[in-house]
């Protein structure tokens, strides 16, 4: 970046930076709205999800045979 010289190119540059440096501050702002939005989707989910429960005989599904 070439640093200007004159008055109106120095107070350019100062609103240049003050302006990419708010547009940075409203990227994030917007970003931890979508977080957050995710999240509550995410727990919404998880709510409603049926409760496991314990089916059947209490020995099938806990071995697993591995031998080929």
């Amino acid at each position: 970046m070439e640093i200007p010289s004159s008055t109106v190119g120095l107070a350019q540059l100062a609103t240049s930076l003050s302006q990419n440096k708010l547009e940075g501050a409203v990227d994030v702002a917007v970003l931890k709205k979508a977080i957050d939005i995710q999240e509550q989707s995410a727990l919404q989910l998880l709510e409603n999800l049926p409760s496991s429960t314990q089916g059947g005989s209490a020995h099938v599904g806990t071995q697993l045979n591995v031998t080929a």
